[in-house]
């Protein structure tokens, strides 16, 4: 009866979060996942009497020859800017800033976390400034002699994927700048004894130490980078044609375009599917250090 008393008095504390949890975010999961299946609409008998259709839309999206082309770009797009460039970028910035003095860190640290603090729209547009055929980038290179292309038509996702990447850095930096500040110093000092360079000691000590916080970090850049929208519809609106369009903004058009909600709701659940992939490959893959 102690047991079950103390067990009580740890849970009730919770209910209230676990009710917000349970309304604010598996509500509308929910309730997305069940309009996949019916043809609700903006506009028509369909926008005030949604009926159930069953697997019409998931027939319609696999039927669709742009689904194929927006799925293979969201993962080029996440694997790119969130696993590997994120990523490495944030861990590279987080070592070199702690050798670093202070008033280099500190400018360092203002400058790569003044993206991430920016509101998304802003930056948005700083990135299509910075991108455009007559913006920064090509007036930069001009300036040396080299005629820049129009890199968001002629490259769009090489575009927004370096804009991502010049965006969520700062995320990681932080994350592994935390981590690497736990690393035991009697290990690096360790293996530098033993004759380790700098790689060898990031690959074998610094990695392994840190490997669940690079676990969590890989999780949670990959998850916001599969729903990054604003970016890439300021930047590009998914074009040219369809060349940048990901799951995201292939659902908007679907829905809010087209007014189709219940095939842009399918859309949605794809994406929530996509991103349960992911995270399942990262606890199985890390099962051992998670657990």
């Amino acid at each position: 009866m102690a047991v079950t008393s103390r067990g009580a008095a740890r849970v009730v504390p919770l209910a209230p979060a676990v009710v917000l949890l349970a309304l604010f975010m598996l509500g509308p999961v929910v309730w997305s996942f069940y309009g996949s299946f019916t043809n609700a609409a903006l506009t028509g008998p369909a926008a005030l009497n949604p009926e159930w259709i069953g697997l019409d839309n998931y027939t319609a999206l696999f039927g669709d020859p742009d689904f194929p082309k927006s799925l293979w770009l969201t993962v080029v797009f996440v694997f790119l800017s969130a696993v590997v460039g994120q990523n490495v970028m944030g861990i590279l910035l987080a070592g070199l800033l702690r050798s670093a003095v202070k008033p280099v860190r500190s400018i360092a640290s203002t400058v790569v976390v003044a993206a991430w603090v920016l509101p998304e729209i802003v930056a948005a547009f700083a990135a299509y400034a910075f991108f455009h055929s007559e913006g920064t980038l090509n007036t930069m290179l001009a300036g040396v002699g080299i005629a820049g292309p129009d890199w968001l038509y002629s490259t769009p996702m090489l575009a927004v994927i370096l804009a991502n990447i010049w965006r969520g850095t700062a995320f990681s930096m932080m994350v592994y700048s935390a981590a690497l500040a736990e690393v035991p110093p009697e290990l690096t000092e360790a293996a530098q004894l033993d004759g380790a360079n700098g790689f060898q000691r990031l690959a074998w000590v610094t990695i392994p130490v840190i490997r669940r916080s690079i676990s969590t970090n890989l999780m949670l850049t990959t998850l916001q980078t599969l729903s990054v929208f604003t970016l890439i519809y300021v930047m590009t609106g998914g074009g040219p044609g369809t060349d940048s369009s990901t799951l995201p903004i292939l659902a908007y058009q679907e829905a809010f375009k087209f007014a189709q909600v219940g095939y842009g709701t399918a859309i949605a659940t794809v994406m929530i599917i996509v991103g349960a992939v992911f995270s399942v490959i990262y606890i199985r893959a890390l099962r051992p250090e998670v657990d």
